[in-house]
């Protein structure tokens, strides 16, 4: 049985597809929403590229924030709350790193048309050959 799903989200339709499928094939579950805001590697503010979100540019925190209206808004329509979190630094990595305690990665491919009959998106691919559990790819 999946108890923790986790669902990176960008601004992106897939994404939102992502979750949508993750809502309504594991029901039941605890939902995580993880935006990941890659800046330069100056910035970031720990040699685990994770800042607090107090220290991020306005501009990256508005950009989450937004990420995650939309996510509540879409778990709203399925009764579901979740829980977010911003991560800061490569997506392949933060997403790849954080799954560790979840039971199953859900994740948007790419959005593209040709592109995504050809392949399913460069941080979706870095995340199925290296999390260190289950990904599911939507889209």
């Amino acid at each position: 049985m999946v108890y923790h799903v986790l669902v990176p989200m960008n601004d992106s339709e897939m994404a939102t597809k992502a979750l949508e499928f993750a809502l309504e094939t594991y029901t039941g579950a605890e939902f995580t929403v993880l935006n990941v805001i890659g800046v330069p590697t100056w910035y970031m503010g720990s040699a685990t590229g994770l800042v607090l979100s107090s220290d991020l540019p306005e501009a990256a925190q508005a950009q989450a924030e937004s990420v995650f209206k939309a996510a509540r808004e879409v778990a709203n329509r399925h009764d579901v709350e979740i829980t977010t979190i911003i991560d800061v630094g490569n997506p392949s990595r933060a997403i790849t790193k954080r799954a560790e305690g979840f039971d199953i990665v859900v994740i948007g491919g790419h959005e593209r048309e040709l592109s995504s009959r050809l392949l399913i998106g460069n941080v979706a691919a870095t995340v199925t050959r290296q999390s260190p559990v289950p990904v599911t790819v939507v889209g």
